[in-house]
């Protein structure tokens, strides 16, 4: 997320952006702009879907406080994170009180089709061995599965005869954050000798994936490329580590070649959405740049006004819940130590963000006022929600 042209420039930026989101502040309370939300990913935006499979690893479980200390009765949910995640908060951007409900949670899932449903499972990806391969997480359900849930819902709802579907799912918006855990496991797990295939092959798996949403009615996609997940602080403690960090490390402290599958990966996402929008009529889209996102966050200098509904980001490289260096040598759960404020804080745990950044991750997505962090459009736009923000018409 990178503004250039000095510290005044950014200063002004970000004090117009606060006028906004003051502006905006009501928007979970206003009518919903469509009529349901269908959420596809990892552990960014899982409400709870890991919760229920009994061979998910523990690691892949957010079943346990500390997480969900800010949420609803300081309950957890499964949600990777002290309160709402990403997907809550697009969710309430879109006039939603969270997001939908987790798949595996619902008897009758089919019911829930003309209301949205969470098929996202924590430490899934883009590739079917990603979280599955007994390594990581043990058992999660991958994108590819997600989508096969989603899609055999659809063609189910269809054959009953309810002319509502067809009209509904294309008015419908369908989010989607993945990749994230592919290109971990790719750097942990090695070896490192083709770094194109390995993009070739998410660029191509979700493709195939976009293609088969589009199938069964799916009109408009939200899509979340991957951050600068080097700097998590889990990685930023390998780099860090490293007997030769020549060329481990980039400019911010993160762990550099795990950035840079990143860098390299959103442009192949921009052009595989452009390339299917061409080809499927009717498939509009925007994407969201986490990488720029990311750079906005961490070039904003701490003693500038960050804050963001009286979230003020001053610690950037460190876990609220963890101990030891960057808060990651040690995981978080009920015994671990627990920072005071999670609202300054970046990282929630070793490799999650906390809910004040995915908040403004979400506002970013929706409305995007510095028009840098989501193409072609807005979600805003996608979805029909009137023009868009600008830094000129707050």
């Amino acid at each position: 997320m990178a503004i250039h042209g000095g510290a005044s420039c950014r200063l002004a930026a970000v004090c117009l952006l606060l006028e906004l989101l003051a502006l905006q502040g009501g928007a979970g309370a206003a009518e919903p702009l469509v009529p349901a939300m269908f959420v596809f990913g990892d552990s960014m935006v899982d409400v709870g879907n890991n919760n229920f499979i009994d061979k998910c690893d523990i690691s892949c479980k957010a079943d346990y406080p500390h997480f969900g200390v800010d949420y609803l009765d300081h309950a957890p949910t499964g949600r990777f994170s002290n309160g709402y995640n990403l997907a809550d908060h697009l969710a309430q951007e879109l006039g939603f009180a969270e997001s939908p409900p987790p798949f595996l949670s619902l008897s009758n899932a089919s019911q829930w089709m003309s209301k949205g449903i969470n098929f996202a499972s924590g430490g899934s990806g883009l590739l079917l061995k990603t979280g599955n391969d007994g390594r990581t997480c043990t058992q999660v359900l991958s994108i590819a599965e997600q989508v096969s849930n989603f899609t055999n819902l659809a063609w189910q709802w269809a054959a009953s005869g309810d002319n509502r579907s067809a009209d509904l799912l294309s008015k419908s918006l369908f989010f989607i954050s993945a990749g994230s855990n592919d290109l971990f496991e790719y750097i942990d797990l090695g070896p490192h000798d083709n770094d194109t295939k390995l993009l070739q092959d998410l660029v191509a798996s979700y493709a195939a994936y976009l293609r088969d949403l589009y199938d069964v009615g799916a009109r408009k996609f939200s899509v979340v490329s991957t951050s600068l997940v080097g700097c998590c602080p889990s990685q930023r403690l390998i780099a860090h580590r490293l007997q030769d960090p020549k060329g481990a490390i980039d400019e911010y402290g993160c762990l550099a070649p795990l950035n840079s599958l990143s860098y390299q990966l959103y442009p192949m996402f921009a052009a595989m959405l452009q390339d299917l929008s061409v080809e499927l009529p009717g498939m509009n889209y925007s994407l969201a740049n986490s990488t720029k996102m990311a750079e906005w966050v961490l070039e904003t200098p701490a003693s500038e006004p960050t804050s963001l509904n009286d979230f003020t980001f001053t610690v950037l490289d460190t876990a609220c819940c963890g101990a030891g260096k960057f808060g990651a040598e040690y995981d978080c759960n009920f015994s671990a130590p627990l920072c005071p404020n999670r609202s300054n804080h970046l990282f929630w745990d070793d490799y999650h963000p906390t809910e004040a950044l995915t908040q403004l991750a979400a506002k970013m997505i929706f409305s995007d006022p510095f028009r840098l962090f989501a193409h072609p459009i807005t979600v805003q736009q996608l979805v029909g929600g009137g023009a868009p923000a600008t830094l000129e018409n707050i």
